[in-house]
């Protein structure tokens, strides 16, 4: 074991005893002094608001962000994990995208509703180790490749259908604006990409098979495109390969659904699937630079960053932040993609606040972000994510000028979480998209990029360079197993400290408790003292 101090000094992982928050001066006084009621004790989703000393907003449970984070994505998950299911026994959140307390909602599954899930629970597993966490994705994955994978003979065969036109059958076979037999190619990518996920996870290979077919079909159909066609459409007949079409009776003019930016599920699935030498790699490669290329030449200089949304017809074309944001995401991860990946991810994040900031709560200190275009409301999940790629701008170019700004945006995001973990839209339903699988992976990756924002008496993995196959938490000791023998980890250890460790070498910060493990072997013990 190796122990020494880090370049740079974050700020804990399930199971140790508290210890006081450290504070942050100056920075951070907006997000962590003690929190009192706003003057007039007005509410805000499910809760009244509280502010700190200079009126900001802080979260409503707990006493600061470490504590309230960790406890609305417990909530959030267990809401999730114990919804009644259908009268068909199927789980209400894979045949639902709106829950309803006293009714099934007529609408059917969210375009990217169980991608986003499989995103979010793949990171809530490595922070709380609980079994049932993979069960559920195991779960999800399953449905949907039993009940909605396009007939393989098909043009398009072989993707997964998003919707399911009659809510209660069980089965997915169109999209929600387009009909029956219509499919989104960028909503399929990004499955292939979460099955690449959790084949690492579970080591069954039905989820690479199926993400390999996801992926060679897309190679076969990808198209150079231009600036008014992406390299794959945003809405395609699975059969005929015929692209939806809407005649808007304002103009009378033809809008075809050929263009999206949502394409960086498709670079990780190429990306995952070149690395693992599996499929046709060398394919891959080549349509992971087309899709590169065009995203360069086309979006990133123009700005053009929609669609997205399953419910918005094909004839209102809007811009959203979810594309724009999670490319920004990508680039900071991937600084190889550009040379200017600064630079770049700094244009996206700066576009997608002056094109989306909405200053409806700036009596609480707080910028919240629009949705989209066509809906220029403030959502949970979109404030958070875009304070938590903030926060990874932050900490990829120790640029931490935008920090005060991104707790903010989380703390308020907070607020629609009720107690018993049902998450609001702003003025608008529970939806199980932007509450559960578009909100719980930007609190652990906000924690990430600022440790000080996970909690001071818990012990938590936060990130890792692989994938973790199985974590168990105990008294004295974290022992885990990840797909990857090389990689590196990032825990928060609490009150405790590192004793022992097995199978790797770490530097360790004991002022803000946060281990980096760098590990040669798939199996790492640490050894904990309290």
């Amino acid at each position: 074991m190796i122990l020494a101090k880090p370049r740079l000094l974050a700020g804990a992982l399930p199971g140790c005893p508290g210890r006081p928050a450290v504070l942050l001066c100056a920075v951070l006084a907006s997000a962590c002094l003690a929190p009192a009621r706003a003057a007039s004790a007005e509410s805000l989703g499910y809760h009244e608001v509280r502010v700190d000393a200079q009126g900001g907003i802080v979260p409503w449970y707990g006493e600061g962000p470490p504590e309230a984070y960790d406890h609305v994505i417990r909530q959030v998950w267990s809401f999730w994990i114990t919804m009644r299911t259908c009268p068909n026994g199927v789980p209400y959140y894979l045949l639902h995208q709106v829950w309803k307390a006293d009714r099934d909602d007529p609408r059917g599954l969210g375009g990217d509703q169980i991608n986003m899930a499989l995103s979010s629970w793949n990171l809530l597993y490595g922070y709380l180790g609980d079994p049932a966490v993979h069960d559920n994705m195991r779960l999800m994955a399953d449905y949907w490749m039993a009940h909605g994978i396009a007939p393989e003979d098909q043009l398009w065969g072989g993707l997964p259908y998003p919707y399911n036109l009659d809510e209660r059958s069980g089965r997915y076979d169109g999209d929600m604006r387009a009909g029956p037999g219509f499919l989104q190619p960028d909503k399929a990518a990004s499955f292939g990409a979460e099955l690449v996920v959790l084949y690492k996870a579970t080591g069954d290979r039905r989820y690479l098979q199926r993400a390999i077919r996801i992926a060679d079909r897309l190679a076969r159909n990808v198209a150079p495109g231009d600036e008014a066609n992406s390299p794959w459409p945003f809405r395609v007949n699975s059969a005929t390969g015929k692209v939806h079409e809407e005649l808007n009776d304002r103009d009378h003019l033809v809008y075809r659904a050929s263009y999206t930016t949502n394409w960086t599920g498709a670079l990780r699935l190429f990306d995952e699937l070149a690395a693992l030498n599996e499929g046709q790699p060398g394919k891959y490669r080549e349509t992971s630079r087309l899709v590169t290329d065009w995203l360069k030449k086309y979006p990133l200089r123009n700005n053009r960053w929609g669609p997205f949304f399953e419910d918005v017809s094909t004839k209102d074309y809007s811009d959203t932040e979810i594309n724009a944001d999670t490319l920004a995401a990508y680039i900071l991860e991937h600084p190889g993609w550009d040379p200017e990946w600064r630079a770049k991810a700094r244009g996206i994040l700066d576009w997608s606040y002056g094109r989306f900031a909405n200053h409806e709560a700036d009596k609480w200190r707080v910028v919240v972000i629009n949705e989209q275009t066509q809906f220029p409301v403030p959502g949970n999940s979109h404030t958070s994510r875009h304070a938590a790629v903030e926060l990874l701008y932050a900490e990829r170019t120790g640029d931490w000028s935008a920090r005060p700004a991104a707790i903010r945006r989380l703390n308020w995001a907070t607020y629609w979480v009720d107690g018993d973990g049902k998450n609001q839209y702003p003025r608008d339903d529970n939806w199980l998209t932007d509450g559960y699988g578009d909100f719980v992976r930007h609190y652990i990756r906000a924690m990430a990029s600022d440790p000080q924002l996970a909690p001071d008496n818990q012990v938590h993995l936060l990130r890792t360079s692989s994938v973790i196959r199985s974590i168990e938490y105990g008294e004295s000791r974290i022992r885990y197993e990840k797909f990857d023998a090389d990689s590196e980890e990032l825990f928060k250890l609490g009150s405790c400290s590192p004793s022992e460790i097995e199978g790797a070498t770490v530097t360790w910060d004991p002022s803000s408790h946060v281990l980096r493990v760098h590990s040669k072997s798939r199996s790492v013990l640490i050894g904990l003292v309290r």
